[in-house]
């Protein structure tokens, strides 16, 4: 059998590989962050053993918070993985441009596995000045490799063409986070992305194994439970058939049971993802996001997490 992305220890990306788990940041009814919980919440996805943790991605609500509150969240979850030798990635994204260089220079100090970072998103870049961002990131960052968050929602989002041209300028990024597409799409990402790491949406991850492009995720799957999505992780290497058929029962209960608060009630992404974590009930996180953004009733969770229970046995440790 040959060896997938997921298993090969590339030189660049190979530390970043597998099921990644995202920070939920814990929101207190006076809009504060709850750090007591934030530490319980770590705590728990180190003792899960996942291939790693990683801070500020859109569930961690990088948009929303103070740059007091972004150094004491970095710091915590730099002081517990350090302590457990647990790989993480700090998420230095903001849509400023400034600011988010000045967050890679903070991150840097801190000797993550790898800064992510996006592009500017106040107003759409253009592949050079998406160049010339990532040149200066990379400056900031110094040692510390890059990964580039292109998510569906990004102001512009990048072919696999284009992004490989782009890359191939800033040899210190190391991997791309992007939502995938149909098998067209794959063609493509295999022609132009190999030499990068290439982490899918977590839900796609055996499709990403399958088409022998995906390194890993960061995972909305760990979301859910850190456990399982670690166990469904490991077991791609082993009988890949069955982690599609899980897959395959884990986008119908997303698109019945999750997607409709997004397409129908207009939900974000960060509240889709607490409400996994809170279906999962791994850790005391909730449903509450920072105002003004809205959150899901936490009401709804008991049925959600009986229908999860019976579509997902294998995820839903």
């Amino acid at each position: 059998m040959a060896v997938t992305k997921l298993e090969r220890q590339d030189s660049r990306w190979g530390h970043i590989r597998g099921n990644w788990a995202t920070l939920l940041l814990p929101i207190n009814e006076d809009d504060s962050i709850s750090f007591s919980r934030l530490t319980d919440a770590i705590d728990r996805l180190i003792a899960a053993r996942v291939d790693g943790i990683y801070s500020n991605g859109t569930a961690g609500e990088f948009h929303n918070q103070t740059e007091t509150e972004f150094g004491q969240i970095q710091q915590l979850l730099a002081d517990r993985c350090k302590a457990a030798m647990m790989p993480f990635v700090i998420g230095a994204c903001q849509p400023d441009p400034r600011i988010s260089l000045e967050r890679v220079r903070r991150a840097a100090g801190l000797k993550p596995e790898a800064i992510q970072v996006i592009l500017p998103d106040w107003w759409p870049v253009t592949a050079v000045e998406a160049t010339d961002f990532l040149k200066m990131a990379a400056d900031a960052a110094g040692s510390v490799p890059l990964l580039l968050y292109q998510p569906p929602h990004a102001k512009r989002v990048f072919t696999p063409a284009e992004l490989a041209v782009i890359l191939e300028s800033v040899p210190q990024v190391v991997g791309v986070k992007l939502g995938d597409g149909d098998a067209s799409w794959y063609e493509q990402a295999r022609r132009h992305l190999d030499p990068w790491g290439i982490y899918v949406p977590g839900h796609h991850l055996a499709t990403g194994v399958k088409q022998g492009i995906a390194a890993g995720a960061f995972s909305n799957v760990a979301c859910l439970s850190p456990l399982g999505a670690q166990r469904w992780t490991a077991s791609m290497a082993g009988n890949l058939d069955q982690a599609l058929e899980i897959e395959h029962r884990l986008r119908t209960f997303l698109d019945d049971h999750i997607a409709p608060f997004a397409k129908v009630h207009g939900y974000s992404n960060a509240a889709l993802d607490k409400l996994l974590a809170a279906i999962g009930g791994w850790a005391e996180i909730g449903t509450r996001l920072r105002r003004p953004y809205r959150w899901i009733d936490p009401s709804v969770v008991p049925a959600l997490r009986e229908k999860a229970k019976a579509a997902l046995p294998e995820i839903m440790l």
